[in-house]
């Protein structure tokens, strides 16, 4: 197993990647607070919610099974070679194990507070039963030969994926709304502050080893970064730009606007 070259750029490795470990834990919380204040959940996607569980919940089985399973390491370096570091660090375990509980904790939020008439969509119930059809198959596909690096990578494929929709769902809602009330910015700008630490935390791991294996090894990481980047950046354009919040207009209690409806009545059914 490869080691640190330089003092240095072992210790500014850990401090970004804590910085990054703060700022995504802490982007949990604007969210949970403001729902908790308005004892509301309107304006916050339900289908963003629950791609959000299951991209933390892979996430979390990829970043546990590679940092603590010895067997899973060896996979992992006999593949990219015994040189090469593990690009699981600490904060990353730590990061995925809070931010299930925190976005379970939202998902539970949502069933206890007002909701108006929003549902889960066919949609993402339907792409959620099917991520985990298809994880529980190739579960049983590596258990013969004890694949496991190569589970453990399905699952971090899967975090990708739902990291690519899972904003999908907020940023068409925000943009039908033409408001962004309800859903909190403060939680986008942590997340950016998160993602630009954690791709430079990689940054920093592939200079002090004169290779860029750690970005194409552990690619989940790496897009990542990139796709929450984006989107934040969507969100930050959208809250500040396109739909800024009228606070002469304001509920202080609520954030609610009292003038228009958050989201559209529903429609009669006959």
């Amino acid at each position: 197993m490869a080691s640190w070259n330089s003092i240095p750029l072992e210790i500014s490795y850990e401090v970004v990647g804590w910085i990054a470990f703060a700022s995504w834990s802490i982007s949990f919380y604007p969210q949970l607070i403001l729902n908790f204040r308005r004892k509301s959940v309107v304006g916050l996607n339900f289908d963003f919610v629950l791609l959000n569980l299951t991209k933390h919940s892979s996430y979390m089985i990829y970043n546990v099974c590679l940092y603590f399973s010895p067997f899973i390491q060896k996979q992992y370096f006999d593949t990219y070679g015994d040189q090469e570091m593990i690009p699981v660090a600490a904060n990353d375990v730590a990061f995925s194990i809070h931010a299930v509980v925190l976005t379970a904790l939202t998902l539970f939020q949502i069933f206890i507070y007002e909701r108006g008439p929003q549902k889960v969509s066919r949609f993402a119930t339907v792409l959620v039963v099917l991520v985990w059809g298809f994880a529980a198959i190739c579960f049983f596909i590596a258990l013969p030969s004890h694949s496991w690096l190569w589970l453990i990578t399905i699952f971090n494929s899967i975090q990708v994926g739902m990291t690519c929709v899972k904003y999908i769902p907020q940023a068409k809602m925000n943009f039908t709304r033409k408001s962004t009330v309800g859903w909190s910015i403060g939680n986008i700008l942590l997340d950016f502050g998160g993602g630009l630490a954690n791709y430079l935390q990689m940054v920093i791991q592939s200079i002090d080893q004169n290779s860029w294996v750690n970005f194409y090894g552990n690619i989940g990481k790496t897009l990542l970064s990139l796709i929450s980047i984006f989107f934040d950046i969507l969100f930050m354009f959208q809250h500040y730009v396109l739909y800024p919040e009228k606070k002469s207009s304001k509920s202080p209690e609520t954030g609610e606007e009292p003038n228009e409806p958050l989201i559209d009545p529903p429609h009669e059914h006959v």
